[in-house]
């Protein structure tokens, strides 16, 4: 008989007083309320590791190694999962470090504007790297939504767009699903005509969000 280890199961851990407070799920701490502050605090605590450990460095690498240092250690923990928390109001302490990260690898001082610093690194802030990530899951998922040449035959401009659907629920509407179609349909039509080609779809909107540096 096959002996059922840890790798057969599905961990959920749970913090229980009377109601569920929170609940860690392939990695995603998920509380009660979805305000994402328990996942967010995990990752302020990696990111303020982060933080020391470039700041110690920094006098001894070239700014080309220190891009290669925040790729491989800040990025991953930033991009993680963002497509999940990147838009919660919470975010804000996240953005606050990675400016702080930003500010001590460009030897500047906290005064100076981070959108330049941003552009000069080629690195996306984090809300632009919230974009950019939900941008190409919905576009790697296209099957999942309806165009709106699929709607209606009528043929105009915004044929190629994704159909939002109607709904008068607030909650519905500020909700991630309807956020990235109204993303989506707002992207100059030069990068939309080609989200069937990831190849081309991917460094275009990184280029376009670069540029504009969204924050």
């Amino acid at each position: 008989m096959h002996q059922v280890g840890k790798q057969d199961y599905i961990v959920l851990r749970c913090t229980v007083n009377n109601t569920l407070k929170f609940t860690q799920f392939f990695g995603l701490n998920i509380d009660e309320t979805l305000s994402w502050k328990s996942h967010i605090n995990q990752i302020l605590l990696r990111l303020s590791s982060a933080c020391y450990s470039i700041k110690v460095v920094t006098p001894l690498m070239p700014e080309d190694t220190l891009k290669m240092i925040y790729h491989s250690y800040v990025h991953s923990i930033i991009t993680c999962d963002i497509i999940f928390w990147g838009n919660s109001p919470l975010n804000t302490v996240i953005f606050k470090i990675q400016k702080q990260i930003i500010w001590i690898m460009t030897k500047s001082r906290c005064r100076d504007s981070c959108g330049r610093l941003f552009k000069q690194l080629e690195i996306l802030p984090l809300q632009s790297q919230y974009i950019f990530s939900i941008l190409l899951f919905v576009v790697k998922n296209k099957q999942l939504h309806t165009t709106n040449q699929e709607i209606h035959n009528t043929n105009t401009r915004s044929n190629t767009n994704l159909h939002l659907p109607v709904c008068n629920l607030t909650i519905f509407q500020k909700g991630a699903y309807c956020s990235v179609i109204k993303l989506f349909n707002h992207l100059p039509q030069k990068i939309k005509s080609c989200s069937n080609e990831i190849k081309l779809f991917k460094p275009a909107l990184k280029r376009f969000l670069n540029l504009h540096s969204f924050y």
